[in-house]
């Protein structure tokens, strides 16, 4: 039995792992890279027909959207996964082709211009059809035997509805071990779906640490500050746009202005128009809106089963065709535009940051992560002109972050999950996180809880039987960038280490009394003033 690094390792997208027993080759997740690609994945050491399932955490692309090109190299194994994971991936693989097919298509259009080689899509929206009818959806928190050797049992990660972490059950050749894979573990107090529901026990965890290294800001009211962001956009006249995941992030911020809009919390501008411009969001929001009572908190429990929609309310414009989408713009009254992609390097959102971004009035509002090397990220980190269809477009817009939105646990919430284990683990092994994230990550935990953090990266092979890296591979991708290897980076490293240890002290002191806050206060600027000198 032993376990084979392929994907979001040293990395935040392309989630993949392959675990091997005497019977089974399992697929843990079968994700697309998205944004910057720091690293060169190893090739899985196997055939893809040869796979008899895949295990899907959840239904983000990050974490599905190479299954169909998985089915195009041979795989026809089961794929299983929750039941509202089955049906928003029945939508998104879907969307994912189409996007693939319109890729390749404007790529062979210029290619046939330069006398370039055509190319393929990834893979086709048959594809996905014919790989959907193999997925297997199960309920949460129901063991299931794959085999006589293998179990399996999905755990609500509080992250996306129907996300869940895999705790699984190995007995072969007398020796019996449980690996516990996290997913992405969900922010608290999220609307709509429940709170990470934590495992009590595992011999080896593989963990995710996307926000290893940051803190969520807890004296923000997400409400509050998109109230904020509408009112005062509003009064100005202009647009919020906010680029959003169209599954997940989209609903949520339905929920909160179903909220603004019940409770009158928007003055002078009742009524205001609310544009979901998204085919994808719009079906998301569907499965959304049926009774999947096992994901939803307790608050959205009683609405629904008080024959409320939670996301539904007067003036809300679902956008499908595109015609529907250019309406939007071609419209002076000021609203609120919910576009896909979230990290604005796709999709229509794209159109309507051009009809936007150069405009004063207006807002834009990132209530997401935002990877390297992506269009949002830019933007985020105060870039002053940004190109769009190949057209320079001043940035003018108030760029707003909404950083309590994140469906990611941050540094606290990850550590609450790891130390809810009542059996300490033999083997915490960290995944899904740069290379910042784990180091501090992994700095953190031998700290709070004496276990030692183990990163690898791709191509890395772990026995589970004797507990130990049979093989550690090397970074395989130099930084673009600096073209220096991570190897080199350990001074960076520590840097980065003193820099968490400095924000979770402030986060402490935040709470405590006000003389030591200033103190605290007086001590950074003072540090921060030596080294502007």
């Amino acid at each position: 039995m032993k376990l084979t690094f392929i994907g979001a390792d040293h990395e935040v997208t392309g989630s993949e792992h392959l675990l091997e027993t005497k019977d089974l080759k399992i697929l843990i997740d079968c994700g697309l890279e998205q944004g910057r690609n720091v690293y060169e994945n190893a090739e899985l050491p196997v055939s893809y027909n040869e796979i008899d399932y895949i295990l899907l955490t959840h239904a983000h692309i990050d974490h599905a959207g190479r299954i169909p090109w998985a089915y195009r190299q041979g795989f026809n194994g089961t794929i299983v996964t929750t039941n509202a994971s089955m049906d928003l991936d029945s939508i998104m693989l879907l969307d994912s082709a189409h996007i693939q097919e319109q890729e390749a298509e404007w790529q062979n259009r210029k290619a046939k211009r330069s006398g370039k080689n055509l190319v393929e899509p990834l893979y086709t929206v048959k594809d996905a059809e014919a790989i959907i009818k193999n997925f297997s959806p199960v309920p949460y928190d129901r063991v299931i035997e794959l085999s006589d050797t293998v179990k399996v049992r999905f755990t609500d990660a509080g992250h996306l509805l129907g996300s869940a972490s895999l705790e699984i059950w190995i007995d072969e050749d007398g020796v019996k071990k449980k690996i516990v894979f996290s997913g992405d573990i969900g922010n608290k107090d999220k609307p709509l779906i429940r709170d990470p529901q934590y495992i009590a026990e595992a011999d080896y965890v593989v963990m995710e640490c996307t926000y290893g290294n940051r803190l969520h800001d807890r004296s923000l009211d997400h409400l509050e500050d998109l109230r904020r962001i509408i009112q005062e956009t509003l009064d100005r006249g202009g647009n919020v746009v906010i680029p959003a995941f169209a599954v997940g992030r989209t609903q949520e911020l339905l929920y909160l202005i179903r909220h603004l809009k019940q409770d009158g919390m928007i003055r002078g501008h009742e009524g205001f128009p609310v544009y979901v411009d998204s085919p994808l969001a719009v079906q998301a929001t569907t499965v959304f809106k049926e009774n999947l009572l096992e994901c939803y908190d307790q608050e959205t429990k009683e609405l629904v089963q008080q024959g409320i929609n939670p996301i539904g309310f007067p003036n809300l414009h679902l956008s499908v065709s595109a015609e529907d989408s250019k309406a939007i713009n071609e419209d002076n009254t000021p609203k609120v535009i919910i576009a896909a992609s979230g990290m604005c390097d796709a999709g229509r959102i794209r159109h309507h940051l051009k009809h936007n971004l150069w405009r004063p009035e207006c807002s834009v509002v990132f209530a997401g992560y935002q990877a390297e090397g992506t269009l949002g990220r830019s933007l985020m980190e105060g870039a002053r002109e940004i190109k769009i269809f190949g057209e320079e477009i001043l940035v003018r817009a108030h760029i707003e972050e909404m950083g309590s939105m994140s469906s990611h646990a941050d540094q606290t919430g990850l550590l609450d999950w790891i130390n809810a284990y009542t059996r300490r683990p033999e083997k915490l092994i960290l995944v899904h996180g740069d290379d910042d994230a784990m180091t501090a990550f992994s700095a953190l935990v031998r700290e709070k809880t004496g276990l030692e953090a183990i990163c690898p990266y791709s191509g890395s092979v772990f026995d589970l039987a004797s507990g130990e890296f049979t093989h550690m591979a090397e970074p395989r991708f130099i930084r673009k960038e600096t073209g220096v290897s991570v190897r080199n980076t350990k001074v960076q490293q520590e840097l980065t280490i003193a820099l968490s240890e400095l924000t979770r002290l402030a986060e402490e002191y935040r709470e405590g009394a006000n003389s030591d806050i200033r103190r605290l206060t007086k001590d950074i600027r003072s540090l921060l003033d030596k080294w502007k000198e």
